[in-house]
Order: C-alpha cells, then structure tokens, then sequence
C-alpha cells in the first residue's frame, strides 16, 4: 500500500488546516487508517485512528481530541485529517499510516506516507 498526504502549511493559532492521504496499491477497505506527528526532538506521536469501513470506530490521542477530526472516504481511497483550533503545539511533521489493526494503528503501523509539515504560528 502506498501512502501520499499532501495538505500541509502553515495556519495562525485559533485556525484550521485539513490533511489528505490518498491510498494505492492495495484494498483501502482492509485497513485501518490514521496520523501521527513528530516535532523536531521529540518522539513520534499518535494522532488519529479510524476503523476500516462499516465501523466507524475512531481514537485520538489526548492532545487532540474536540480539535482533530479524522473521516475517510472509501470511493476516493483516501483519509483526512480535519484540524480545528489550532496551537503551537501542533507543529510537527504529519505522517498517514495504515495497519490492519485499528487498535495496533495507535502504537505503530504497516504502512507509512511520505510525511507533511504543519507549522502553527502564535
């Protein structure tokens, strides 16, 4: 499977930016799909996670949650990342992932994208 976010840029605190994943080169219907994050010397983060189509279970790390809104559409194969509110903090790279696991994607995943870079100014 063959991950590309596209999306990123920079957004004022209090804004929004939405991410894209677009998926090939497999079933997009088998995996769960999600995010991370990783800001310059920190350790990768969790972001979002959303089950595989029909379920539509979803889990966000605590930094997140009431802000990130993560959804995907089947027929296009691709995964967003909806982000509200935004703060400083939310600088990092963002990486799609996918693993056939939804509860697995929120520790580590099979597939990874190419990562996009989201700076938030104060």
């Amino acid at each position: 499977v063959q991950l590309q976010a596209s999306g990123g840029g920079l957004a004022q605190a209090g804004g929004s930016l939405r991410l894209s994943c677009a998926a090939s080169g497999g079933t997009f219907s088998k995996y769960a799909m999600g995010w991370f994050r990783q800001a310059p010397g920190k350790e990768r983060e969790f972001v979002a996670a959303i089950s595989w189509p029909g379920r539509d279970t979803t889990f966000y790390g605590d930094s997140v949650k009431g802000r990130f809104t993560i959804s995907r559409d089947n027929v296009k194969n691709t995964v967003y990342l909806q982000m509200n509110s935004l703060k400083p903090e939310d600088t990092a790279v963002y990486y799609c992932a996918a693993h056939e696991s939804l509860v697995v994607l929120t520790t580590r995943a099979d597939y990874w994208g190419q990562g996009t870079q989201v700076t938030v100014s104060s």
